[in-house]
């Protein structure tokens, strides 16, 4: 499977600036935060997927349906048994606490598809450049891009290696998930051997062209602030002000809630 989750296309949401979709990103992990009752949670959730359908991003939740689905009923089970209520549904499940895991578990399914159009829709170096304009030192820039760069990496290492040892006549398939990682502990090991000699060449290239020896330095890329920029952040900025004054009023609870 490509490691690579950024989708080279020409949508609105593509051709926004770096800061704005960084912004954008903030805006909507507080707000899908602020409500209990998941009737209040569903319209900003409804919202991040039609800003995913007009990205045409949210293909690449197919990577991730299984863990969505493990979490999704994880979620509803373990939130609806740790929280309780006034009104039972049966047993000792009350319709608060069921209510309260249908939200939570739409907050976090909503989050994850929130980083999934996120990361769908900026380049490695836009989400860079977009901190460093907002006041991040160069340096923590390219340390956090180095590092991103990184997992695909490891991942494909750990690809490459797999399948070399498949070749040898290792099983990594058969058995419990126990017995799968075990078995995938031993290839560990040429990973991070790889990774450290990876590490100290790519430390030599970096002195050789003179890395830090300027305080200050260029971009290839220069994302600039346009109007739809503007529109964007404007829109956004009501839209969290708007939210932020009914949460005030105390809208969007469920009375009788009891949490654990």
């Amino acid at each position: 499977m490509d490691s690579e989750i950024y989708m080279d296309l020409d949508t609105v949401i593509h051709r926004l600036d770096p800061r704005t979709k960084i912004f954008m990103l903030a805006v909507f992990f507080v707000l899908i935060l602020y409500f209990q009752n998941p009737l209040w949670v569903l319209p900003i959730s409804l919202v991040i997927v039609l800003l995913g359908v007009i990205s045409r991003s949210l293909v690449n939740l197919k990577r991730i349906a299984y863990i969505m689905v493990i979490l999704t009923i994880s979620g509803m089970v373990m939130w609806t048994l740790f929280s309780s209520g006034k009104t039972t549904l049966f047993w000792i499940i009350k319709l608060e606490a069921v209510e309260y895991a249908a939200s939570r578990t739409l907050v976090m399914l909503s989050l994850i598809t929130t980083g999934i159009i996120f990361l769908s829709t900026t380049r490695n170096e836009e989400f860079i450049i977009g901190m460093i304009k907002f006041g991040l030192p160069y340096r923590v820039g390219f340390a956090i891009s180095t590092a991103l760069r990184l997992v695909p990496t490891l991942v494909a290492s750990v690809s490459i290696i797999g399948q070399a040892q498949r070749s040898r006549g290792l099983d990594l398939d058969s058995g419990n998930i126990i017995q799968r990682v075990r078995k995938f502990v031993p290839l560990l090991i040429p990973v991070f051997i790889s990774t450290i000699r990876s590490t100290n060449i790519f430390g030599m290239a970096l002195e050789s062209k003179g890395f830090g020896a300027r305080p200050d330095r260029t971009f290839y890329l220069d994302p600039r602030m346009q109007t739809r920029d503007y529109i964007t952040i404007a829109i956004l900025v009501a839209l969290f002000a708007a939210v932020t004054v009914i949460k005030i009023q105390g809208y969007g609870n469920i009375p009788g809630l009891v949490r654990f």
